[in-house]
């Protein structure tokens, strides 16, 4: 799911009982992430393939992970739902499948990497929820995304899109195709009316493999799952033994009647066939206030703040290692071998720090920058241009 930086973002787990036997070794996959340490939960599934400078390329994961001495809390109510049904034979999976599957997409994603990077290229998953092109995914999939791309079921070629808004704290975005029509839609169902036992299929861009969805079959193991740990904090999940792999993260998790009852989200990394799924019923909401603009829209593809660094961290800041020509760093004075120590007046220690600081503006926002060279303390204002 990610991936959790195209990527998504891990959980402790509190059960220690170590499993019978050790699971078989995955197969050798450039596009798979590792598995997280120690039972850690994998928020989200997005892939991540991020091109070094020098050249090459190299397979990750992006998102938050949890840190190793702060396991999460796992927490669950029975639910009373009134059942959804089952798949009784693989045609009836066939015949769900022609109703959804065309409304599935694959969403890539190309963002700033900080450190000695080029651009990252992320891949998760998304549901088509109207036919001019709005698109559900995970706040995790399109996060930091100076452009995000669609490829709709079958096409190779993908189709450009902007961000309408997401909420970073649910883990939900909302994203639209542009100059879109006439697109099939899913059909949303009731959380509300699932039972444990209830079979469930997962549809998404697994692994980024090709042009088709990968699809899974499971059931509904429990309900109403929360999740804590540090930066992370979901309720209300839709736990469920259907296959979910990175690059599924926004997809679609849909009952027996083809029916979207929630979006993938969460794996976890040293278990077997543990995986979550945000309630469609809590979802739905947070897809209206996203409609009417009270979501975050900082990240809109092709208009990124872009101050023109690349950064790595350093002893006492963030260390410039290039500098774009013409880029508003450039106007305002930074050279590489620069430390920056301050953004706005705000001390940054690290080039994480630096990026979040510059990401909390906006294009056209003028930020006045502060940093070291040989000694001396420098500050230049830079406006920033979009990325």
């Amino acid at each position: 799911l990610d991936t959790i930086p195209a990527d998504a973002p891990p959980y402790e787990g509190v059960d220690e009982a170590p499993p019978i036997s050790p699971p078989p070794p995955s197969p050798p996959t450039p596009q798979a992430p590792p598995v997280g340490p120690n039972g850690k939960w994998r928020p989200g599934a997005a892939l991540l393939a991020v091109a070094v400078l020098a050249g090459g390329a190299a397979g990750g994961v992006v998102g938050r992970i949890t840190d190793d001495g702060a396991p999460a809390a796992v927490t669950t109510t029975a639910g009373t739902g009134a059942g959804t049904g089952s798949l009784a034979k693989l045609s009836n999976i066939q015949q769900l499948l022609a109703r959804i599957e065309p409304a599935v997409v694959s969403v890539r994603t190309q963002a700033y990497q900080s450190g000695r990077f080029g651009p990252s290229q992320g891949a998760g998953s998304g549901t088509i929820l109207t036919p001019d092109g709005e698109v559900l995914t995970n706040a995790h999939v399109v996060e930091g995304a100076r452009t995000i791309e669609v490829f709709l079921n079958g096409e190779e070629n993908g189709r450009p899109a902007d961000l309408i808004g997401m909420n970073v704290a649910e883990d939900v975005a909302l994203v639209k195709i542009r100059n879109a029509s006439g697109l099939p839609t899913a059909e949303l169902g009731k959380s509300g009316d699932l039972r444990v036992g209830d079979s469930v299929v997962a549809i998404g861009n697994a692994l980024n493999l090709g042009a088709t969805a990968t699809v899974t079959e499971g059931i509904v193991s429990a309900l109403n799952r929360e999740i804590q740990a540090p930066g992370v904090d979901l309720d209300g999940l839709i736990q469920t033994d259907a296959a979910i792999n990175p690059g599924n993260s926004g997809g679609p998790l849909v009952d027996a009647q083809g029916r979207v009852i929630g979006v993938d989200t969460a794996v976890a990394g040293d278990a077997q066939n543990i995986g979550f799924a945000l309630a469609i019923d809590d979802v739905k909401p947070i897809v209206e206030s996203l409609r009417a603009g009270k979501g975050t829209t900082s990240t809109v593809a092709g208009q990124q703040a872009f101050l023109g660094v690349t950064l790595e961290d350093a002893p006492g800041g963030a260390g410039v290692a290039q500098v774009v020509n013409g880029s508003p760093a450039d106007d305002a004075g930074l050279q590489a071998g620069d430390v920056i120590t301050k953004v706005d007046g705000t001390t940054v220690s690290s080039s994480a720090e630096a990026v979040n600081a510059i990401r909390t503006n906006k294009v056209g926002d003028t930020v006045t920058v502060t940093w070291t060279r040989d000694g001396r303390t420098m500050t230049g204002r830079a406006k920033l241009a979009a990325q």
